[in-house]
């Protein structure tokens, strides 16, 4: 009996966030026999999408600024039409070449509508093979609210005229799809929520810090990193840190960090075993993304929450009220954070006697293979 094949789009734009849940997907899927191919389309971050994982990389794409305007190459220029047709015919052959009998497309259409370029092209290839692949799309449990009127309906009609089914990767007990999108009820038939994807259980790491500060892939966290590095120079808790910037934190700003760090202050841009520091820290302070929050709820580690909320975006900030709300996080505002905020937060979250408890469902990685494999 040959392995299910699956083709599995990702587009990351300006974090790594839609990488990682991915890869965490994509590793179950490989490790319960599905014959995986992983479409990626940004730019490349070392350990993603993982070891054993086969992988294409579409010529990259990434979001202009931090409010998604506009798509640059992987040389920071606008992206010509020769680019962007070249990279439609890029998908499209490796679609046509794997042959495969599942289609995952991440985000897209409740995001990433700067890829309809290819992505529309690529529905209606879906369409019109024969036999048709089942074609589904996975999403996070909070989506983006839309300002602009008919977004959500447009959705919604591509989802009836193309999708068989729409993975959740959410604890509908925590936030369910129709609190961050009003139309939800119109394709109920189609929506099965797999529970959060969060990484697996991390081995011990040989470093301890007590306090680990992150900012996702770095791209739009350096206000933060700085506020950290402020507090652990003013704050009387002499305990160790370690910030950890992200690959694409600016190399001016990664400097300017490592020159005014106090001492007892580690800083890296990556740590692969991040996971595991949560388990061993005291405390983590981050954004509110999916991924950090995952490790942070499996580690059941005590946290402080700045969510990003530059160009409008609404999704970390639905995120950490409603961990704040189950005494799982504290939360505090990106705009005008300051270095005495958040040393008055960490004061607070360190007194704590215990760490957080919960029953989130953190499983959804293993649970979308195990559906996948009940679709066939």
């Amino acid at each position: 009996m040959t392995s299910p094949r699956v083709f599995f789009y990702v587009q990351h734009l300006l974090g790594i966030g839609h990488l990682a849940r991915a890869s965490h997907i994509a590793r179950a899927l490989v490790d319960n026999g599905f014959d995986l191919t992983m479409v990626t389309g940004g730019s490349n971050v070392p350990g993603f999408p993982g070891h054993g994982i086969r992988k294409i990389a579409l010529p990259p794409l990434l979001a202009g600024n931090a409010g998604f305007s506009g798509l640059v190459d992987g040389n920071s220029q606008p992206a010509s039409e020769d680019y962007l047709n070249n990279r439609r015919e890029l998908l499209l052959h490796a679609f046509h070449e794997a042959k495969p009998d599942i289609v995952i497309i991440e985000a897209f259409p409740f995001g990433r509508r700067q890829m309809r370029f290819e992505l529309m092209p690529l529905l209606e290839a879906i369409k019109s093979t024969v036999p048709k692949p089942i074609l589904v799309t996975s999403v996070r449990d909070i989506l983006q609210e839309r300002a602009k009127p008919g977004r959500d309906e447009e959705t919604v009609s591509l989802i009836k005229s193309h999708f068989d089914h729409v993975l959740v990767h959410g604890d509908p007990n925590f936030v369910a799809l129709h609190d961050t999108f009003p139309l939800a009820k119109s394709i109920t038939d189609k929506i099965i929520y797999t529970g959060l994807v969060a990484g697996s259980v991390a081995q011990p790491s040989p470093d301890k810090f007590d306090i680990v500060v992150s900012a996702g892939g770095g791209a739009v966290g350096f206000d933060l990193l700085r506020s950290a590095s402020e507090s652990a120079r003013q704050s009387s808790f002499q305990g160790t840190w370690c910030l950890i910037t992200g690959p694409n934190l600016p190399e001016a700003d990664f400097a300017r960090l490592y020159a005014d760090s106090p001492e007892n202050v580690t800083i890296v841009r990556f740590r692969q075993d991040f996971p595991a520091l949560l388990q061993n820290a005291r405390l983590s302070i981050s954004q509110a993304g999916y991924n950090t929050v995952c490790d942070m709820l499996r580690a059941q580690c005590r946290s402080i929450l700045v969510p990003f909320t530059a160009g409008g975006e609404t999704e970390q900030s639905v995120r950490a009220t409603r961990l704040e709300a189950l005494g799982l996080a504290v939360a505090l505002p990106e705009n005008g954070l300051t270095a005495a905020m958040l040393t008055g937060a960490i004061t607070s979250a360190l007194d704590l006697a215990s760490r957080p408890e919960h029953n989130l469902d953190l499983n959804g990685a293993r649970q979308t293979a195990a559906l996948l494999g009940q679709m066939l």
